[in-house]
């Protein structure tokens, strides 16, 4: 907006900001208002000649334009302050500033001070130099607070245009006497000194940021006057009191806890109240869930992990019976009669079930002999049958196939007899030999008996067992 030079519309097409979503001027998209009036023709014999301007911080104040000069949103006009002149922006003038003053109840009356005349270059160029001393002195001003050992917190500095005063935002939970720190302020800094506390909420709004809805602060962006909150909207809606979720920036609780209050509260006229467990054949059914909007509750018998589900009038009605001392069966049913015909219905279903799927298909088996008989003899059988219709004189397969089998058999059972004849005198040949090599035999090695059988191994060194390897 007006004040920011680098996203300045001056020469009718937008720059787009450059600060990266951090505004040197903490004006561009603070305290906005549209003029939805602009482009209506009112009659200019009855205008009203009140201009909201905007300060630093989203600060609005309003200003008589005695003189009737020519001002268009965005202008930076020289304004009457209290003990000199500043510089803000007009935001909103016309009928609409009418209405925010009643909104805000502001009396037209002669304590709206007047606007001077439209800001000069000179007079831009001299409150930017007051604007460049801001940063440094709240810089010391907090090394003050912090040798003074007092319990505030200083959140920010606005010069005057005039260079003439400069006023401290602070905030702190209990009184302090401030009345040293103000005169080290004015012999450190050489101007008037006007200290304003301000809430948490304030404060977060003059500072800004983003959300975690990923959109800029509600406080410094529209929100000017700002309502208690309480964990009971937090309860109403059914969120879970976890001060990390519901507290905001500020470390106050969500100012949008509040924005949909209403319709939650409208939507709760028609949801019972339950503050005892309803009593039924099944159990005592303690609530654990309501859904405001479907108008569902869950309960569950007995304090069981199984929830189950039933409408409000539902609800109702079980209270109703209570109190008259009925007991219902359960959430849905009054009886149990409904209950067993739905089990013997569901059960003759299951049993058909397992009727339909218990039925195999038999597999075609081929024909039997006699009991007792393996299949060997059942083969056997079939090959005699065979023969006894062949007719005389002719083969059947089955014998040419006996006959070759047997050939095989006889022909191999010779060839293992030659071997083992020629393997026996190899044999007896090197047995020959080694006796020859020997030489006489002795009388005892005769009588000793072979140990067939027995591998010979040589002897063993006892004495080597208590050594080491």
């Amino acid at each position: 907006m007006a004040g920011c030079s680098s996203c300045s519309t001056t020469t009718g097409s937008s720059g787009g900001c450059q600060n990266n979503g951090t505004c040197g001027t903490s004006d561009c998209n603070k305290m906005n208002a549209f003029d939805w009036l602009s482009h209506m023709g009112i009659p200019t014999i009855d205008k009203f000649d009140i201009v909201e301007v905007k300060f630093k911080g989203g600060r609005k104040e309003y200003f008589r334009n005695v003189d009737h000069l020519p001002l268009t949103t965005g202008d930076p006009v020289v304004v009457d302050v209290p003990n000199g002149h500043h510089i803000g922006f007009v935001s909103l003038q016309g009928e609409l500033v009418r209405l925010q003053m009643q909104k805000r109840k502001i009396k037209d009356d002669d304590n709206i001070l007047r606007i001077y005349r439209i800001a000069s270059q000179k007079d831009i160029e001299k409150w930017e130099d007051a604007k460049n001393r801001e940063v440094p002195t709240i810089y010391r001003s907090k090394q003050i607070v912090d040798e003074l050992k007092l319990d505030m917190k200083l959140s920010d500095v606005e010069y005057q245009a005039d260079n003439s005063k400069a006023t401290f935002y602070y905030s702190a939970d209990d009184r302090v006497d401030f009345r040293e720190l103000i005169k080290l302020f004015a012999s450190e800094f050489k101007i008037r000194v006007e200290m304003r506390q301000i809430s948490l909420r304030q404060e977060a709004g003059r500072i800004g940021g983003i959300g975690v809805c990923g959109r800029e602060l509600c406080c410094s962006t529209w929100i000017h006057d700002f309502k208690s909150v309480s964990t009971s909207a937090a309860r109403y809606q059914n969120l879970s009191l976890n001060p990390s979720k519901l507290s905001g920036q500020c470390g106050r609780l969500k100012c949008c806890l509040n924005y949909e209050l209403d319709t939650y509260m409208a939507a709760l006229e028609n949801v019972p109240t339950v503050e005892k467990p309803l009593q039924t054949e099944s159990g005592p059914a303690r609530l654990q869930k309501t859904d405001i909007f479907r108008k569902l509750m869950w309960f569950s018998y007995n304090n069981e992990n199984n929830w189950h589900s039933t409408t409000c009038e539902r609800v109702k009605e079980i209270q109703e019976m209570n109190e008259k001392g009925v007991i219902p069966f359960d959430l849905h049913t009054n009886k149990a009669k409904g209950i067993d015909e739905e089990v013997l219905k569901s059960n003759l279903e299951l049993e058909r079930l397992d009727k339909k799927f218990s039925i195999k298909k038999k597999k075609k088996r081929k024909n039997k002999g006699l009991p007792g008989q393996t299949d060997f003899d059942q083969q056997d059988a079939k090959r005699t049958e065979s023969n006894i219709k062949a007719p005389e004189g002719t083969q059947t397969r089955g014998d040419n196939q006996r006959s070759r089998n047997k050939r095989n058999r006889q022909g191999r059972k010779n060839f293992d007899d030659k071997n083992k004849i020629v393997s026996n005198s190899k044999n007896e040949a090197q047995n020959q030999t080694n006796r020859e090599n020997q030489g006489p035999v002795k009388s005892d090695d005769v009588n000793k008996p072979k140990n067939k059988g027995n591998r010979r191994f040589p002897p063993r060194n006892r004495g080597d067992q208590s050594k080491g390897d």
